[in-house]
């Protein structure tokens, strides 16, 4: 043991790294080792319950936590990057540590991870003229500047200094992406010039274009998949017979967007995958083990190539651990893989988190739709309806008022470049809805001014694909008789960003038609979880006292929201809803999840 103790002592002096490979086999102390991970990101758990759920994690029989790191959370504000409360990564690590487990970081720059933006903060990717992902200045450049402000943080915390960090990821699936050697090898020397002498490796899907695209030399090549990892060992030791696999990404779930179906994959064969790539001498990390909640407006988008697929927001990603922390079936399967020598039972947490009682709460409709949300805004003008970029905002809702002169008759109401829902209103009254990039709207008119406002949504940002940092809000024109409407207002609306006082002034005006803000009030003695439903509520936002909790959508799958505990206080907690369609008389509270009807989960490649 005392020779053991010396090794170590002596490697953590040398800055050698934790864990290397060699002859196909993964090592640490010189010793064939497997890395069993599990990933949770911080980002979409409450701070509060951090602990507990790598509590979780570790009894599910892993010996790592593996997370992203998501440079627009920390960084909304150009220059003005943040690492406390919710964005404390170092606690998030050494709580890890705390719990007995290694830490892998993929800090990007690019994450995916159905994450708004793909991570990339809103003001990086709005420039005008940029190349993301690549070493153009205009990206690279503030690339560096977060990776100053972040990667000495990680650094500290390597298993060379004592930490437990043993790995760092070099960028995310670029193979999907690009074909850029020079900025992989750029990225790499940006971690290592910065202090970082872990285990580096990049990620890809298994397939010979991904792998060849998104590999570099002298850095661990590894796969992402959700089957056949046999065949994806196979590939990569093909290509580099010396390296050990690793699957970096076993999708043993899968998320949901808007107006499709709950994805599920069965707990038997997610054990089966996992047990093929361990018995096979593979190392693994599951995705996710913890999903967690894209809590405020942080849910990413997809694009299918014909239409925007934005992302709910839930991320339990029918994962081993459930959104609220509940241990399932895919928990109890994977645990019996991973830790065949734990018995059932003796767990130092409840399988289930307590829960509040159902109830029904009724709701008292407050300020109507437009009048509140003009004011709560302030009115800037131009010729064009702002964009969100212009106007320097990232998320939420963006409101557009103009004044023109319908012709007699019949008119035509024109939206080029709509991203990425737009409602229309004429003197007060909807007139429809722009759900596409391109769109138009016939109305009456009377040969008199009207009062035209458009209300925009910025439903999530893509997170992959070239459609990477694509702008929000109204990029083409609008037209009326085929002339451009020219004069607008517009005011931002950013709805993650208001404080407490501002969201009660926002609801405070006076109650009118069938949108605008409604409240519940919940008394609470002891505070728990719980979930929350909107019958006969149609799109829109829920606040639980001053937090943001997320979207709600009719069109499913998802139809109740995760209320963590942390976000109630004992006693008189205020729910307040932004209805955008059509209010419903009451919300309800219960104890188990509603995500909507099942889709068995399908891989594909792209």
């Amino acid at each position: 043991m005392k020779h053991l103790l010396e090794a170590e002592c002596n490697r953590q002096r040398e800055n050698a790294p934790a864990v290397t490979y060699a002859d196909g086999e993964l090592l640490r102390g010189g010793l064939p080792y497997r890395l069993i991970a599990g990933s949770m990101h911080y980002f979409r758990v409450h701070p509060a319950q951090w602990h507990d759920r790598i509590a979780r994690l570790a009894d599910l029989g892993v010996n790592t936590l593996d997370t992203y790191v998501a440079w627009n959370f920390h960084e909304k504000v150009e220059g003005r990057p943040q690492f406390d409360a919710w964005r404390d990564v170092e606690r998030y690590v050494e709580l890890a540590a705390d719990a007995g487990l290694d830490v892998v970081v993929r800090p990007g720059p690019f994450i995916c991870a159905e994450w708004d933006n793909g991570g990339l903060p809103a003001w990086l990717t709005g420039r005008p003229g940029i190349r993301l992902r690549s070493t153009d200045p205009l990206f690279f450049d503030p690339v560096q500047r977060w990776f100053d402000a972040l990667v000495p943080r990680l650094s500290a915390l390597q298993s060379a200094n004592g930490g437990p960090i043993i790995a760092f990821q070099v960028e995310n699936e670029f193979g999907s992406y690009g074909d850029d050697q020079d900025y992989l090898g750029r990225l790499r020397d940006s971690l290592t010039d910065r202090g970082i002498t872990e285990l580096l490796y990049t990620a890809d899907g298994p397939t010979q274009r991904m792998q060849q695209a998104g590999s570099i030399p002298g850095v661990l090549a590894t796969a992402t998949l959700g089957s056949n990892p046999l065949e994806a060992a196979r590939l990569l030791r093909s290509r580099r017979s010396d390296e050990p696999f690793v699957c970096a990404e076993f999708w043993n779930g899968w998320f949901d967007h808007w107006g499709e179906q709950h994805h599920v994959r069965s707990a038997g064969e997610a054990a089966v995958v996992v047990s093929d790539i361990v018995e096979s001498g593979g190392s693994v990390s599951i995705y996710m083990a913890h999903g967690g909640t894209n809590f405020g407006l942080w849910a990413g988008a997809n694009h299918d190539g014909t239409r925007l697929q934005p992302t709910v927001t839930s991320y339990d990603s029918d994962a081993a651990i459930a959104e609220n922390g509940s241990l399932t079936a895919k928990y109890f399967a994977l645990r019996s893989t991973l830790w065949p020598a734990v018995q059932s039972g003796g767990f130092p947490f409840d399988r289930r988190p307590a829960t509040l009682e159902p109830r029904v709460l009724k709701v008292e409709q407050r300020g109507a739709l437009l009048d509140s949300l003009v004011a709560a805004s302030h009115p800037v003008a131009d010729d064009h309806p702002l964009t969100f970029e212009s106007i320097g905002q990232s998320s939420g809702l963006l409101l557009h008022e103009s004044r023109p002169v319908l012709s007699l008759g019949e008119n035509v109401i024109e939206f080029t470049g709509v991203h990425d829902r737009a409602v229309v209103y004429v003197d007060g009254e909807r007139v429809g809805v722009i759900d596409d990039v391109d769109g138009n709207l016939t109305i009456a008119g009377s040969a008199h001014s009207v009062r035209l406002e458009v209300l925009v949504e910025n439903q999530g940002r893509i997170n992959y694909g070239p459609l990477l940092g694509q702008g929000k809000g109204i990029l083409g024109r609008v037209r009326i008789n085929g002339q451009d409407v020219i004069g607008w207002t517009s005011r931002a609306l950013p709805l993650d960003e208001w404080s407490g006082e501002q969201l009660a002034d926002a609801r405070a005006g006076t109650p009118g038609g069938g949108t605008g803000f409604a409240t519940a009030e919940l008394d609470v003695a002891r505070p728990a979880d719980t979930f929350l439903a909107l019958p006969g509520f149609g799109k829109g936002f829920v606040w639980v006292g001053d937090a943001l909790l997320g979207r709600y959508w009719e069109i499913g799958p998802q139809r109740t929201l995760y209320i963590p505990a942390p976000f109630l206080a004992e006693g008189r907690n205020v729910i307040t809803v932004l209805e955008l369609e059509h209010f419903g008389d009451r919300v309800e509270l219960r104890d188990v999840p509603d995500l909507g009807p099942e889709e068995v989960y399908v891989e594909t490649f792209e």
